[in-house]
């Protein structure tokens, strides 16, 4: 049953962080975190935006309760999952099915040869 409020109510969008593949990025390179930081008003943050973990896209009020956070399971289980690289456009159409070379396919060769070769048997 839907939510008084609608069917978008119940949805966690309050504690949704940045996703692995955004987060595997501000890792990697320091201008793509420096735009993510620049869209956020330092006044508006907790601690003013000093105390940030950056695999957990997370701001915290202050560096002991950063200190406690990096010690934490889900702190641990995050960074796990940025060692793995990110899934990229081509490896999602190629797992889909669809390619981007536009040469002939192998399968399109191994039919012709296989019909070139019963035509020279018969």
């Amino acid at each position: 049953m839907p939510a008084i409020r609608g069917p978008k109510s119940k949805s966690k969008t309050r504690r949704h962080t940045r996703d692995l593949d955004q987060v595997h990025a501000d890792v990697h390179s320091k201008k793509h975190l420096q735009q993510y930081h620049d869209t956020k008003a330092p006044e508006d943050l907790p601690g003013f935006g000093q105390w940030y973990c950056v695999e957990c896209a997370k701001w915290f009020e202050s560096e002991t309760n950063l200190v406690q956070h990096g010690k934490g399971k889900p702190h641990k289980r995050r960074v796990r999952q940025l060692k793995e690289e990110p899934y990229s456009q081509k490896e999602a159409e190629a797992a889909t099915g669809l390619t981007t070379d536009n040469g002939k396919r192998a399968g399109h060769a191994e039919k012709m040869e296989v019909e070139v070769a019963v035509d020279e048997v018969t």
